[in-house]
């Protein structure tokens, strides 16, 4: 049976740009804010790079505009407490270091009763959704597993209605692919309609650099269903804590993470 909203306590949602948290989890927190929650969402890299037109948007410019629209979408969301740690986007596996230490840091000062993050996959496989998913794991591992520790991941059924788009948006990058859960299976399944989903998109759409081309594309109506659904499931569903068992220090989690820069032209929407 799905976990409710209000059973989620005090909740920290942690990301690595902008964006993923409302596309991932906007409609959980606005719930649980609206039941007089408390919820902090943090993300690791203000996203300077989620572009495939870097002459148009350098990274100062992109920088500072994905913190502008992050701020309106907490905004809509009835997030107040949002931070951005400015690692380097598209090199998070890089500084794991600072990366580690800002998680820890994160579950020590909110005494979140719920975590929501990646799951292993990085739901795109992208390297920096991967580095975020380790240092989360690695941090809840280290305070005890005191709070829920949920990971996102696709439903079997969103995979199978919307898996072309990914495809033809090249979102995935590499070349496994999700294979999703039944939403039945998951530990937190919601699917938003009326006002609650009015307001995700409202959310989503104020973040304009990272949607905007794509509501554009596919249309307001196939947009609101692809970002209707957010799924959770437990960690040790994952098998988290045999996974990363063994990860007990900041180098021997940085054994597990190899240096990669993305390119500028990296398209936005696997931001």
């Amino acid at each position: 049976m799905t976990i409710r909203s209000t059973d989620l306590g005090t909740i920290l949602s942690v990301w690595a740009h902008p964006d993923d948290e409302t596309y991932l989890a906007g409609g959980i927190m606005a719930a649980a804010r609206d039941d007089g929650q408390r919820v902090v969402c943090a993300s690791a890299s203000a996203g300077e790079l989620g572009t495939s037109d870097p002459l148009t948007w350098p990274p100062s410019r992109l920088g500072r505009v994905r913190r502008w629209e992050a701020a309106a979408a907490m905004g809509v969301l009835g997030v107040d407490e949002h931070r951005i740690l400015g690692l380097p986007d598209g090199a998070l596996t890089a500084h794991s270091r600072a990366g580690h230490r800002w998680a820890e840091q994160l579950f020590d000062d909110v005494e979140p009763d719920t975590v929501l993050t990646f799951g292993a996959d990085g739901m795109t496989y992208h390297p920096d959704h991967i580095a975020v998913h380790r240092w989360v794991t690695a941090a809840w591992r280290n305070s005890g597993r005191r709070a829920r520790l949920l990971y996102a991941t696709p439903t079997v059924a969103d995979l199978a209605r919307f898996g072309d788009l990914y495809e033809e948006w090249n979102m995935y990058m590499t070349d496994d692919r999700p294979t999703g859960v039944a939403a039945e299976n998951a530990d937190t399944h919601r699917c938003f309609a009326g006002a609650e989903l009015d307001r995700k998109f409202v959310a989503l759409r104020a973040m304009a650099t990272q949607t905007g081309d794509v509501i554009a594309a596919i249309g307001e109506e196939v947009f609101r269903e692809m970002v209707a659904e957010e799924t959770f499931v437990a960690a040790e569903k994952f098998g988290a804590v045999e996974k990363f068992g063994a990860v007990e220090t900041f180098d021997a989690v940085e054994t597990f993470d190899a240096v990669e820069t993305l390119p500028e032209s990296q398209p936005a929407a696997n931001r």
